[in-house]
């Protein structure tokens, strides 16, 4: 296996691992010899994830979490000591939309849902993590933004605070901890086909030709493609990279 991305030894937490970017990453960090904690709040999902895990079940420990508790938070990390010793990386994936609505019609539980699991879900997370990491001398964080949390997003008010909010998290983790041999990073996706985006029912070929629109490429990211980003940014090899917010748009942001 390329050093670059051989994964063997190391221990990564995932949340959101029912589905989407979790489920497709959790299966590409064990195929690369990595020990996993995954989780998520929704239980069928999480089995369906188990079960595509079947050929590594020594190295994988699923657990329900929702990630606006910080006990759960802290129960993903537990378990990782308890069997594996240690956390080396912590993605902090899980996350939910809204439906598109103009700001002044927001209701207060729209906004505190988003900031309970979209924003509080992610500080937890790193709050457990970077105390063990911290303990080792070393490990990487990498949080799911989105493109709507490096510009504004209409109609899409609460969400694009939340995830510029999970930017804001990153780039302070990554200041801090810094000497302490933690990074932290983000990815920032355009509009990609997982569970999140069919708030609307938009996952339909003429909903996602329309969101294609903006995209110079004119076409949205396969799930696999950001995934495959999210492995490069968190390969063993890629070392210096620390603070980043990577836009994963296809030229999006280059207008």
């Amino acid at each position: 296996m390329d050093s670059l991305l051989d994964f063997s030894g190391q221990v990564a937490l995932i949340t959101g691992a029912g589905s989407g970017f979790g489920r497709l990453l959790s299966k590409g960090l064990a195929e690369r010899g990595c020990k996993l904690v995954i989780s998520d709040i929704d239980p069928k999902g999480l089995a369906e994830t188990v079960a595509n895990l079947s050929d590594y079940a020594d190295n994988v420990i699923a657990q329900h979490c929702d990630v606006a508790k910080e006990a759960d938070c802290k129960a993903m990390v537990d378990s990782a000591m308890d069997k594996f010793g240690r956390v080396d990386i912590g993605v902090n994936n899980a996350g939910i939309a809204h439906s598109m609505a103009p700001m002044h019609t927001l209701d207060e539980a729209t906004i505190d849902k988003q900031m309970d699991v979209n924003v509080k879900g992610v500080m937890f997370g790193m709050k457990h993590q970077i105390e063990v990491m911290l303990k080792q001398g070393s490990g990487h964080i990498l949080n799911v933004s989105s493109l709507a949390g490096l510009g504004g997003a209409p109609k899409g008010a609460a969400y694009s605070a939340a995830k510029h909010a999970v930017i804001g998290l990153t780039k302070t983790a990554a200041i801090e901890y810094a000497r302490k041999g933690i990074r932290a990073n983000s990815i920032c996706p355009f509009y990609t086909p997982t569970n999140i985006l069919n708030i609307d029912g938009q996952i339909s070929e003429e909903g996602i030709t329309q969101l294609a629109v903006g995209c110079p490429m004119k076409r949205l990211a396969t799930p696999q493609e950001i995934v495959n980003a999210m492995l490069l940014v968190l390969s063993p090899g890629n070392t210096y990279m620390t603070g980043q917010s990577i836009a994963l748009d296809g030229g999006v942001t280059a207008w």
